[in-house]
């Protein structure tokens, strides 16, 4: 018996039985059906195994957030702040989800011929049906456009969330929530139009950014640095004891994040073919060679490996290999993991003491260092010879040049309005909480409750 299904699949070979038919029985109706098989044969058709895959990709990014990075940030600052960090994640993760949809996606994706922003064209997802695909803003593949403007929430849901472990322990949560609205507004959702829009400007450059090495980590990296900047140290920094209070939740929360990355990198393939195969192989090549390279690094300069370097080099690696999982070789992965790794690690054990900047938890240091090391190097690791998926025609010359390009202009954009940002909130709801509220601990201060009882 041939099921409905199986049937869908047949159709292409049966219109193609029928076209012959009717060649031999009319030249005429021959041409006319042989114009509807081009146009049939050129319509991509939803396929059920992408469907199914690019849904669990969906939760895997969710997962990201959700746990994920709440229990990543929440082990590393102190007990007193812990609750503050879930909490920040959390609220995040529901106010970006609205946004999207009311407006968010109609900006990144709406389908407008501006370079710099997608216009207001599908406004509280006017037009989106069941029915509609995605196809215009997915290179051909067709997906349902319900579920293309879920996956892409999800990313934008993460993104500000990074955000916040650089000033986590001194900030109000108002202000989290008023820079969030605003940066994701103003920052992400140009910068995603951009990026991989048909109509952004450095998507027709021709940059590379398979899963968002500018549009999420060198966003939020450069976003994070602002912030600790204007937002000013933790009261006691350089003096008082600030260290993490459970490495055990740091780990399972950096485990988590490795998990996710998976829908994150071979996700964003948007079909379930040998490209999600590539992306998922190389999350793990580079990650395991950035979070050796840490260890090893770590050992020489300090004597000991540490689970908070391990965890930092997990991290490192996964961002590094976003913008590239996609075009360059597993071995070429480990390698540009482990470069990662080391400027990353000079970037948080040299540049910031250097330089004495809060960044808590070393958002600008991994993120913002990671994200710029990795859309670099993915124009160079691309080149067939290096064992990317460039062509004979590729030029790591050429491609670089515009991955520096791609890089500026977020770090740009995204440094610019920031710093106007913050400067706004300030302005109007305030940054710090009083040195009492900070002395007591977030938790207590402005959610009430902690988050362990003695």
């Amino acid at each position: 018996m041939v099921t409905t299904s199986r049937l869908k699949r047949h159709l292409p070979a049966l219109a193609a039985g029928l076209g012959l038919a009717a060649a031999l029985a009319c030249p005429a109706l021959a041409q006319e059906a042989a114009v509807a098989d081009v146009a049939a044969a050129a319509a991509p058709v939803v396929e059920k195994g992408d469907v199914a895959w690019m849904m669990t990709a969906t939760l895997l990014v969710l997962f990201m957030t959700l746990p994920g990075l709440a229990l990543f940030y929440g082990g590393l600052v102190r007990a007193k702040n812990m609750l503050s960090v879930l909490m920040q994640c959390t609220v995040i993760a529901g106010v970006v989800m609205i946004i999207w949809v009311v407006y968010g996606y109609s900006m990144a994706f709406g389908g407008g011929t501006s370079p710099y922003w997608g216009g207001f064209g599908k406004l509280f997802l006017a037009g989106v049906t069941v029915d509609s695909t995605a196809s215009t803003f997915t290179d051909g593949v067709a997906l349902p456009e319900y579920l293309f403007i879920a996956f892409q929430m999800t990313f934008a849901v993460i993104t500000p969330a990074l955000i916040v472990g650089a000033f986590a322990e001194r900030i109000k949560f108002s202000a989290v929530m008023l820079f969030t609205v605003l940066w994701v507004t103003l920052v992400y959702f140009p910068i995603a139009h951009m990026v991989w829009d048909g109509s952004g400007l450095i998507y027709n450059w021709g940059a590379l950014d398979f899963a968002g090495g500018t549009v999420v980590h060198i966003n939020a990296g450069i976003a994070a640095l602002v912030g600790c900047l204007f937002v000013g140290k933790r009261a006691g920094f350089g003096r008082d004891m600030m260290a993490p209070h459970s490495m055990t939740l740091t780990m399972v929360g950096a485990s988590i994040l490795w998990v996710g990355w998976f829908g994150f990198n071979a996700g964003s393939n948007l079909e379930a073919t040998g490209g999600a195969v590539l992306a998922m192989l190389n999350t793990f090549t580079a990650t395991a060679g950035a979070l050796v390279a840490w260890c090893v690094i770590e050992t020489m300069m300090r004597g000991k490996a540490s689970m908070l370097g391990a965890a930092s080099g997990i991290v490192a690696g996964l961002v590094a290999v976003t913008p590239a999982c996609g075009t360059v070789g597993p071995v070429g992965a480990i390698v540009l993991g482990a470069i990662s790794s080391g400027i990353c690690y000079f970037f948080v054990d040299v540049v910031k003491n250097k330089f004495g900047y809060d960044d808590s938890l070393d958002v600008f240091g991994i993120h913002g260092v990671g994200g710029i090391v990795g859309a670099i190097g993915t124009g160079i690791f691309t080149a067939s010879w290096l064992g990317g998926t460039g062509g004979e025609d590729f030029s790591i010359v050429a491609q670089t040049t515009t991955q520096v390009w791609a890089v500026l202009v977020t770090i740009v954009w995204c440094g610019v309005i920031s710093a106007i940002l913050f400067k706004l909130v300030d302005m109007t709801v305030g940054l710090r909480p009083t040195a009492e509220a900070e002395r007591q601990g977030l938790d207590l201060s402005y959610h009430g409750e902690v988050a362990y009882h003695s």
